[in-house]
């Protein structure tokens, strides 16, 4: 399987938001894999991480984020749900699960009711190994509209976190004794 080819699908290869979604999949898949490598004791599936890392945002066309070149009409918070569907459809069920699991650290069901978030009401948090490496991975990457390659450091993306309360920065400060 070839992520590029299911990316190309749903996004036209000249456009922003494909040169956007491709660059932030190979910058997390290349931090998730580094990170990986550093765990054989855990058997994290390799190729696993990598296609999945590609895919991890191929819903984000769906929402609205103009200045990503993206103009569907859902909010961004969606595009983990979104992908999730996409992925299932190409019967690819756990793949699917990191599209849906990977926002934030996480969103549980009772977050998503307290917060009235547009979201179906279940946990989407990851669960297996290789889902906690690609959410890890992914925060340490933005993308925007600029093309900006550069990785945050930790104390950026703690800080960024705090707005969604302390257990969200309790879980990231766990990945990083365990991922770093």
């Amino acid at each position: 399987m070839d992520p590029i080819n299911i990316i190309a699908e749903f996004y036209d290869p000249d456009s922003k938001g494909y040169r956007l979604l491709v660059q932030h999949g190979r910058q997390v898949a290349g931090k998730a894999l580094t990170i990986a490598l550093k765990m054989p004791h855990c058997n994290p599936d390799l190729n696993f991480i990598q296609e999945a890392a590609m895919l991890h945002d191929i819903g984000v066309f769906m929402t609205h984020s103009p200045d990503l070149g993206y103009n569907g009409g859902y909010p961004y918070v969606c595009h983990g749900y979104l992908g999730r569907k996409i992925l299932e459809e190409w019967g690819l069920p756990l793949h699917a699960l990191v599209c849906e699991r990977h926002v934030g650290v996480g969103i549980t069901a009772e977050e998503i009711k307290q917060h009235h978030l547009p979201l179906p009401v279940r946990d989407m948090v990851p669960v297996s190994i290789e889902e906690k490496i690609i959410c890890f991975a992914d925060k340490f990457f933005s993308k925007n509209g600029n093309m900006d390659a550069k990785e945050k450091s930790t104390e950026e993306i703690l800080s960024n976190l705090k707005r969604y309360g302390h257990d969200k920065v309790e879980c990231f400060q766990e990945w990083i004794q365990m991922f770093m």
